[in-house]
């Protein structure tokens, strides 16, 4: 139990994949311009990292050294082929949104790198553990670098078309460039130096 709960915890604070292991920031510099797109990319990413870990950890193994990375690819991209083809056709917009990135998980360094480093040597039950803990993690992060995205670059937060907040002021004259590919890597830039300067660590 104890080693379950530390799992967990690891991927959201200590380990977490995009502010401490630095894993994922494709998605998180390219469709954190929204709360919607956030929230869907976390689902998205989640599903395939719980499916492949608990595959990988099922398997492990039966599976030959030599072939292992091959194996994890192949299990990652029918998840993520399942998680495209349900998007399309329950949240088209949504699906639309996030494009060319849900393809894309296939390649994300998070899901291929808790695949080798954690769910092919330990159990099914610490396997479950991290990947929850770990998306978890990469979901918090990945909605607070575009809750300060759009905020700023749009002056209001909505969520699915219900409006949150508007910022009179900002929402006059936004600061647009907080919405392009800059405004990501100036985003994220300031959080990493912000956990670097708490002393949060993989080490901690």
């Amino acid at each position: 139990m104890r080693y379950l709960k530390k799992d967990f915890i690891a991927g959201i604070i200590r380990a977490n994949p995009i502010f401490i292991l630095l894993l994922g920031l494709c998605p998180a510099l390219a469709v954190s311009t929204s709360l919607d797109n956030a929230i869907g990319m976390t689902a998205a990413a989640t599903f395939v990292l719980l499916g492949a870990n608990i595959i990988i950890a099922v398997i492990r193994r039966y599976i030959p050294k030599q072939v292992r990375i091959p194996v994890f690819i192949v299990i990652i991209a029918t998840l993520v082929t399942i998680v495209d083809l349900l998007l399309q056709g329950f949240a088209p917009a949504l699906s639309k949104a996030l494009g060319i990135f849900i393809p894309l998980i296939v390649v994300n360094c998070m899901i291929l790198e808790r695949a080798e480093a954690f769910a092919s040597k330990q159990s099914v039950g610490r396997s479950i553990m991290n990947a929850l803990g770990t998306g978890i993690g990469f979901g918090w992060a990945l909605t607070l670098i575009s809750l300060i995205r759009q905020l700023f670059g749009t002056g209001s937060l909505s969520l699915f078309g219900r409006q949150l907040l508007t910022i009179p002021g900002l929402a006059r004259e936004p600061a647009i460039i907080f919405l392009f590919p800059m405004g990501a890597f100036f985003v994220v830039g300031l959080l990493l130096a912000l956990f670097k300067w708490l002393g949060v660590s993989n080490n901690a």
